[in-house]
């Protein structure tokens, strides 16, 4: 039998012998904006309590000085325990970036990972962006693979995002493709996280991507040294999809390896809330400005969605913290439609305004079968709004906002990481200029280091 001869194994061989040179320009390009976005959403999570409790954890059980940096404090540890906050505070605010097809938040999982490890290694800017882009594409696929079913009960980001992690810190470290596959093993068996956190606005979420940060950079050290792992985790008898999935398909793991560039395909979040409820808030846009609408003059939404969202989000009727606001719909169709748009600022302004509460009584979802048939590769979004004068007013879009087809321009992704750079004070507006060099810039860098204590 050779290496290469079932799917698990085809995948660690592409994301081992990936190089710099096979990856298209717009691809890499697309990688340093997704790349920006990620340190944003690190940098937003600085004031945010989960993220400060395992900052205090790392503190108390890492080490005091190392290689690696700690974006939200600017100290020094251990890239493991860099890597764990910086992974917590980048899925804080909901604003990072997605993969619809795989419902995976690649960037979360990845950047975290590598930034820590390349400022140990001293790697260079072109291995950096080789192995994320080598995360990218393995996350996205482990995602596909596992299917609505597994998402239904597991965060795909916790569960394929600990392979996207590997892969990426694999890369990183050069593994040969058997020590890849070994490394996939080890992180398909350590991958966890139920959405159950959310009924009780729980903090679990912060623990999903650190835990799938570390774990993936876990088994990649390991298999570098000899660790070995299970060689069919993803597609085995007894291996992730058999536990946690009932419609996998194998094929989309090797799916046009090497000409279908999944990292393009993913997008970035406009609103920062759960992406279920993006489709649905840009259509209400869509109905306000069509027809000059003021919210005063509503009296009943009907946000149509696919079933993920009804199983996401219909747990969330009454949210009980800002986080939870973020995952009902009714609450970000309200703010929405009084303030435009549901950022950083709406969303923490909002979150017991009686406006919002009185209009979020007056939204609801229901299945379209439209928009199911179509998810998860295309997000549809569809709202049916009734006015108080008995009008009754349809709108649509899609593709949402940020979606590739509709995507951030480079300004608008600059701006989006100003905001989310200053927001929590973990960054000054004059050092923002110097950080979108940076990443923009990546490519010609010979030895990543620190990007803050500079």
């Amino acid at each position: 039998m050779t290496f290469a001869s079932h799917p698990s194994a085809e995948l660690a061989a592409f994301a081992s012998t990936l190089r710099y040179e096979q990856i298209p320009g717009d691809v890499l390009q697309r990688c340093k904006a997704l790349l920006l976005d990620s340190l944003g959403n690190s940098l937003a999570g600085a004031r945010s309590r989960p993220v400060l409790s395992m900052e205090k954890f790392a503190i108390s059980m890492g080490p005091g000085d190392g290689s690696s940096e700690v974006l939200i404090s600017r100290r020094k540890t251990s890239p493991m325990f860099a890597a764990m906050v910086n992974a917590a505070s980048a899925h804080m605010l909901e604003l990072d970036d997605v993969h619809n097809g795989a419902v995976l938040h690649p960037g979360t999982v990845v950047f975290p990972a590598i930034l820590a490890m390349a400022q140990a290694l001293g790697a260079s800017g072109k291995a950096f962006l080789t192995a994320a882009v080598a995360g990218y594409e393995v996350g996205i696929r482990v995602g596909e693979f596992l299917g609505r079913s597994h998402y239904k009960v597991f965060h795909t980001t916790a569960t394929a995002g600990t392979l996207a992690a590997a892969a990426a810190a694999g890369r990183l470290l050069e593994l040969s493709p058997g020590q890849m596959l070994d490394a996939f093993g080890s992180a398909g068996t350590q991958a966890a996280g139920l959405w159950e956190f959310l009924r009780d606005a729980a903090d679990a979420k912060q623990l999903h991507s650190s835990n799938a940060v570390v774990n993936g950079m876990k088994a990649a050290y390991l298999a570098q040294d000899g660790f070995t792992g299970a060689k069919r985790i993803l597609e085995g008898a007894q291996g992730m999809a058999a536990g946690m999935s009932t419609d996998a398909d194998p094929a989309r793991l090797t799916d046009r390896l090497g000409t279908r560039w999944a990292l393009a395909e993913t997008s970035f979040k406009y609103h920062a809330a759960c992406r279920h409820t993006h489709p649905a808030a840009d259509a209400l846009l869509s109905v306000m400005r069509e027809h000059s609408l003021q919210s005063s003059k509503i009296a009943h939404i009907v946000a149509h969605v696919h079933q993920s969202a009804l199983d996401i989000l219909g747990p969330i009727a009454q949210p009980a913290t800002v986080l939870q606001s973020k995952f009902c719909m009714g609450h970000v169709l309200a703010i929405v439609a009084l303030r435009g748009r549901a950022g950083l600022c709406e969303l923490d302004a909002c979150f017991a305004d009686p406006e919002v509460l009185s209009l979020r009584g007056k939204i609801q979802m229901r299945l379209d079968e439209e928009v199911e048939a179509c998810y998860p590769v295309r997000w549809i979004g569809k709202v049916t709004v009734t006015t108080t004068d008995g009008r009754q007013l349809d709108g649509r879009v899609d593709e949402p906002k940020g979606d590739p087809g509709n995507s951030l321009t480079q300004a608008e992704i600059e701006e989006k990481f100003s905001q989310l750079a200053t927001y929590a004070g973990a960054t000054s507006l004059g050092e923002v200029p110097r950080l979108v060099e940076w990443a923009w810039n990546l490519d010609n860098t010979v030895q990543v280091g620190m990007i803050l204590n500079t």
